[in-house]
Parts: C-alpha cells; structure tokens; sequence
C-alpha cells in the first residue's frame, strides 16, 4: 500500500508536473513519482488478489509504482490491437478465398 503526499504546484499549464513521493508501506521506500496532473484520471480497479500481490513485489523490484505497472500494460495492449488493425487494414485489399480451399492449401503444405 502506497501513502502519498504531493510536493509542489500545478500552475495550470497542461505540462505542469507535481512531484509525488510515496512510502511503500510493505518495504518502507520512498518512491518519487513524476505525474502530470491534467494528465491522469483516477479510477477504480479491482484487481484479483493473486495478480495484486504480483504487481506490488514487480513494483518493489522495478522500483516504480502499481498505476505506472497498469498504465504500462494497458498501453501495451492497446499497441497490440492497433498493430492488429494496421494488419487488417493491409489485407483488406487481398482477394479472399472459400476456408475450405485455405485448409487444403495448409494441408498439403504440411502446415496443419
């Protein structure tokens, strides 16, 4: 569990960072957190105790905090879908064939 207090100012510019630190109760570190406020929305997440309690050791041992894990993995995923896209987007164009035709292809290939 993570206790914070925020140092500094926001000045309204949307560049304006506030300096966070944070005490990671469970190891008593300090963490210093660069967060752009205008930047982030707060939001509740419930998350399975098995996978929470492997965020919190992965967070200790790369020293950053639980929403820097999730925002990490969630840009991620959405990285992996936009490839995905980008890949439908190129074969859109390809001439389709029946499924059946596809699996005999792959068959005789030795694919499948």
């Amino acid at each position: 569990m993570f206790y914070g207090y925020a140092v500094g100012s926001a000045t309204g510019n949307a560049q304006a960072h506030t300096l966070t630190k944070r005490l990671d109760v469970t190891t008593f570190r300090r963490h210093n957190v660069k967060m752009a406020q205008e930047a982030t929305k707060r939001s509740t997440v419930y998350i399975e105790q098995d996978l929470h309690r492997a965020l919190r050791l992965k967070a200790v041992e790369e020293d950053c905090s639980l929403s820097e894990l999730i925002n990490d993995a969630v840009r991620q995923s959405l990285s992996e879908d936009e490839e995905d896209l980008a890949a439908f987007e190129d074969r859109a164009k390809e001439k389709s064939i029946p499924f059946e035709v596809a699996i005999k292809k792959l068959k005789s290939r030795g694919r499948i």
